[in-house]
């Protein structure tokens, strides 16, 4: 009986340890596919602008901060790194995959196809958040 309990235990602790590092992981991976979707939204739409900011400044300013630095108000609270939309590592990325990371959350973000159901809106946050360049 000790000798299955020790496997048991050793086991759970090899499962949990793997899971740790999946999650502690610093590279949010976006799968090509996702990558590769196109905005479907007028980027240059003044009003869409204005949607969009008024929607960042709903559902995402608290914890990335009025400019994008991630040094909203919430920021502290957070475990992980919140990320600076203004660098031109963020900025490199492709809309597709910024709209993969608002859809679907990882760790502290949470997914927001829920929170903002409307796919549209979602794509607005993004124009918006492109103006949010250093």
């Amino acid at each position: 009986m000790k000798k299955q309990t020790i496997i048991l235990l050793l086991a759970c602790s090899v499962a949990l340890y793997s899971f740790t590092l999946v999650h502690q992981s610093k590279e949010w991976v976006v799968p090509e596919t996702a990558k590769k979707v196109k905005n479907p939204t007028d980027k240059s739409s003044k009003e869409d602008l204005t949607i969009g900011k008024s929607l960042y400044v709903k559902h995402c300013q608290s914890c990335h901060g009025k400019e994008g630095y991630g040094d909203g108000p919430k920021a502290k609270e957070l475990k992980g790194e919140v990320g600076d939309f203004s660098t031109a590592e963020f900025q490199s990325q492709t809309d597709g995959a910024l709209f993969y990371k608002i859809t679907t959350g990882r760790d502290d973000m949470p997914a927001f196809d829920k929170k903002i159901p409307d796919a549209e809106d979602r794509w607005l946050i993004i124009n918006y958040v492109r103006t949010l360049k250093q």
